[in-house]
Formats: C-alpha cells, sequence, structure tokens
C-alpha cells in the first residue's frame, strides 16, 4: 500500500541510503569533534573526510555475520577509509550514532509534512473566502439544527491546521535533539565538548540528560502530533463524506473521468479517497499508541523501542504525508451543491428557527416553558403534516398574541444567522 501509493520524498528520506547517510554524518561530526580535540591528526581526518562512504550492499553484507547494523556501517566505512578507519566510531555508542541519526530524519519528515499542511491550509483558507455567503443546514448529532455558513466548515478546518503547523514545528524543535554521551549516558569514553561539537555542527540539541539512548517521551511527543494531525484530516473526511451521503448531496468529494464506483453497480459514486484518509488516520493514532509504550524501557536501554520504531515512525511519516496530499485533493476540486443545500433547509418547513421563535417570545414576558411546549407541539405538526412551521404557529392564538405576524416572518430569516460570519472571519485570520 505505502510503496504503491506515496510519494518519493518522504519514502527517501526513509530509505536505507539516506539512514546510513545521516549516521555517515553523525561519524564525520564526531571525527571532526575529536580532531578539534587534538586526538584525531589532521592527516588522518583529511583521509577521513575524503573516503569515507558506505555501500549499503556491502554494509546488508556485513550484518549477515555480525547481527549488528552499526557494526556492519561502521566496518563498512572503515573498508573504505583505510588505514585511519580505525577514528571512526571513536567513544560512541550505537544508540549515540542512531539515536542522533533518527533525529536528523524525523526533523526532515517533519519539515516535509509542514509543507504540507500549508498546502492544505491555503486550499481551506480559498474555499472558506468561496463559500463564506454559502447557507448550509447544521446538523447536531446529525439532525437539522440551524443554517450556518457552509464556508465556516473550511474556516474550522483552517483555524485546525494553524493549530496543527504550530503542534508540528513544536514536535520538530522538540525531536531536534542528539546524544554523545556513551553507553550509559555519563561521558565515560566521550566528552561533553565532543557532544557540543557535534551537535552543534548537526544543528541539534543536546539532550540534557540520557541514558544508551534518548528519553522516548520525546519520540512519543512527535507521534502523538502526528496522530492530532490524521484526526482532525479523518474529522475533515468523514464530514464530506456525511455530506455526499444521497440524502444530503451537498458536496462530493471529485470524480475522475473514467472512474467507476462498483463492480457491480454503475451508478455508485462512493467518497473512496475520505474514507481511505479515514482508515489510515487509525492506523496513525495506533502507531502514537506504541510509542506511548516506548517510554517505558529496562534500566539505561532495551531494545524494545527501537525494534517497534522502525516500523512504526516512517509509516506514521509516510501515511500521514499521503493523506495530506490526498486531502488537499479533495478540498481543491470538491463538487459543491448550494442548490441542494437550500433544499435540505426547506426540508423541514421552517423548523430551524425554533429558538429565535423561542428567544422572542421570552422577550414578550411569555414563561419560557409554556413557549417551548407551544414551539414544539408546532414543530411536531410541521414534521407530521408537511405544513410550515411559521403558518402553524402563526394561527396559535397565544403565540400570535405576543408576536406580530411581521415580527415572526424575521425569525425565518437565513442570513440573521450568518450576519455574524465576519466577526469569526476576522477573528481566525480569514478577514483583516
Amino acid at each position: 500500500m505505502i510503496l504503491r501509493y506515496s510519494r518519493s520524498e518522504i519514502t527517501e528520506i526513509w530509505s536505507e541510503t539516506n539512514k546510513f547517510q545521516k549516521m555517515l554524518e553523525v561519524e564525520l561530526a564526531i571525527c571532526k569533534g575529536w580532531h578539534h580535540l587534538g586526538i584525531i591528526p589532521e592527516e588522518a581526518l583529511v583521509q577521513i573526510l575524503n573516503k569515507a562512504t558506505f555501500q549499503v550492499d556491502r554494509i546488508n553484507e556485513i550484518e549477515q555475520t555480525t547481527q549488528h547494523d552499526v557494526i556492519a556501517f561502521v566496518t563498512n566505512v572503515a573498508e573504505n577509509i583505510g588505514e585511519y578507519g580505525r577514528y571512526v566510531h571513536l567513544g560512541a555508542t550505537s544508540s549515540d550514532i542512531l539515536d542522533t541519526g533518527l533525529a536528523l530524519q524525523m526533523r526532515e519528515a517533519g519539515i516535509l509534512l509542514m509543507k504540507g499542511l500549508e498546502t492544505l491550509r491555503v486550499s481551506l483558507q480559498k474555499k472558506a473566502i468561496l463559500f463564506k455567503h454559502t447557507p448550509v443546514m447544521g446538523r447536531t448529532h446529525g439532525i437539522h439544527a440551524e443554517p450556518t455558513s457552509f464556508g465556516l466548515k473550511f474556516a474550522l478546518w483552517f483555524y485546525q491546521m494553524q493549530n496543527n503547523q504550530k503542534r508540528l514545528q513544536n514536535a520538530i524543535d522538540e525531536i531536534s535533539v542528539g546524544k554523545l554521551s556513551g553507553a550509559v549516558g555519563n561521558f565515560a569514553n566521550t566528552s561533553p565538548e565532543i557532544e557540543n561539537f557535534v551537535l552543534e555542527t548537526l544543528g541539534l540539541r543536546p539532550a540534557l540528560v540520557s541514558t544508551q539512548i534518548i528519553s522516548r517521551d520525546v519520540h512519543a511527543s512527535y507521534m502523538m502530533t502526528l496522530a492530532i494531525i490524521a484526526g482532525t484530516l479523518e474529522s475533515i473526511a468523514t464530514e464530506i463524506r456525511h455530506l455526499q451521503r444521497t440524502e444530503v448531496s451537498e458536496a462530493k468529494e471529485p470524480f475522475a473521468k473514467g472512474q467507476k464506483g462498483s463492480s457491480a453497480m454503475p451508478h455508485k459514486r462512493n467518497p473512496i479517497i475520505c474514507e481511505r484518509v479515514c482508515g489510515l488516520s487509525r492506523m496513525i493514532r495506533h502507531y502514537a499508541g506504541s510509542s506511548l509504550e516506548n517510554i517505558a524501557l529496562w534500566h539505561e536501554r532495551d531494545i524494545s523501542h527501537s525494534s517497534a520504531e522502525r516500523i512504526l515512525i516512517p509509516d506514521a511519516t509516510i501515511l500521514l504525508d499521503y493523506i495530506l496530499y490526498q486531502m488537499n485533493k479533495v478540498i481543491e476540486n470538491l463538487d459543491v451543491y448550494p442548490e441542494q443545500m437550500q433544499k435540505n433547509i426547506e426540508l423541514t418547513h421552517g423548523l430551524f428557527a425554533s429558538q429565535r421563535i423561542l428567544t422572542q417570545l421570552v422577550e414578550k414576558g411569555m414563561q419560557r416553558e409554556e413557549a417551548y411546549a407551544l414551539i414544539q407541539k408546532g414543530a411536531f405538526q410541521a414534521v407530521q403534516t408537511a405544513q410550515s412551521l411559521q403558518q402553524i404557529l402563526q394561527n396559535e392564538p397565544v403565540i400570535s398574541a405576543k408576536i406580530s405576524s411581521s415580527e415572526l416572518a424575521e425569525c425565518f430569516d437565513i442570513q440573521w444567522y450568518l450576519r455574524h460570519v465576519d466577526h469569526i472571519y476576522r477573528r481566525v485570520g480569514l478577514l483583516s
């Protein structure tokens, strides 16, 4: 699934080649650090920098014997360097390289996901402005409530994407941390000076305290952020799925020329992209749950976390990149039917005005419970008889004694429900 549909830019971040490249960057920075402290001679550093490289096939071949990926990597790099290859990995432990390299990969992935969030945010902004004045029936519990602006749906999603951008930037900043404190985190065979030098070179911060690994609460926070973003996308997709239902038909995801909805029923136009987004969002939440379980480890380290992370971190970022791309495609090409929205508003014969009428009657001096009972009775009658609520209530002597027919008619003005939309748009940054 992932290999077939995912985009190459995100999958390349998690390729073996890029993983080993990041590890090499860490190892070379360590060599520069030891040279800075006078341990590695100038001649050796020059040869290391000129000849240090790796071959994925050779690493995999060595690992068949060593059963240890970092040792296989270091062995291959040292082979290519020659005599001075002995300086590679000096004072380091495997997790110094793996965790610091992983931070570089997660930062790269996060930056790419930020681009996807920004693209979707802009698409939502355009649709929010386009449909700002388009009335649609608002629904609570799936039942008609009161009219609202169709653009407000996009405004809400726009706002959520703004929040997600802030969350993701914080997660990127938090994950931009490395460690070179050695086998149990106490700098026994290296030094804080080396760590500071290396991490500054790589644009990372040092973990202020570590064991053999960076504390996994940092990674869990990153993964929870991805899960929240996926949850937002699922929320959007779920709304569009409901709007596409035959009984609603107010908006539909794009349907390409030649596309088929069913092998059996030629008439079918199914919201398959949105359904896919919902399903894959569940996977990302599952991965976030696993990352929480990775926080608790034995003593200074075991490998129960790393074995899981080799799957869950790449998969979650790849899946999120994919559903961001797919959701943006849906939003950009969404088919919208304002005429159907108006028909749906009229479907319940004016029931949407019940609260406004209730408020008017209370303001005119009627007891709330009495007004509520009369309006509820009229509302149920309107549904049963297909009469307008306005006409039914106008014929109710207790109500007509309180408000005039013109005042009652004003309660059914749809524009009254949209009068504060500009205020909301300004508040969220959609209007200046």
